[in-house]
């Protein structure tokens, strides 16, 4: 696994020091972002110029798995001054927190990005909890 946001202790999951992020985009070539909103995550990596016929998202247990294969069509045998895009294939997985409800989880992928929503469930999700003060009563 290259990233994951089950929370720690004193650790900020979405912080971008976390390790292994930096170096799992670099090795795959694949950048992600992963945010909290409201009550669901959004993971949103950088996938431009891909088909997206060729693009997978799945999720088995609480590992979410983006894969695919980039091709760069319409050329027999290039001269390559500069190729800073990557080809083939890629894989990106992330440890999804115990949170998500994976049943629900829906993608989309619009203008070279893919946005994973990854919702909270319901009976998981973080609520306040008030604290009576009844001060007339006193301890006993």
């Amino acid at each position: 696994m290259d990233f994951r946001f089950d929370p720690e202790p004193g650790l900020d999951p979405f912080d971008p020091q976390v390790p292994g992020s930096a170096e799992a985009a670099a090795d795959t070539g694949v950048p992600v972002d992963l945010y909290h909103e409201e009550d669901h995550y959004i993971l949103n990596a950088d996938l431009p110029g891909l088909d997206p016929g060729s693009l997978h998202v799945a999720v088995r247990g609480q590992v979410l798995t983006v894969s695919g294969h980039r091709t760069l069509r319409g050329l027999s045998r290039p001269d390559w001054p500069v190729r800073d895009r990557r080809r083939g294939c890629f894989e990106r997985q992330v440890l999804l927190g115990s949170e998500v409800d994976a049943a629900n989880i829906s993608a989309q992928y619009t203008c070279g990005v893919l946005s994973v929503f990854l919702p909270v469930d319901p009976a998981r999700r973080r609520r306040k909890i008030t604290i009576e003060n009844d001060t007339a009563s006193g301890p006993s």
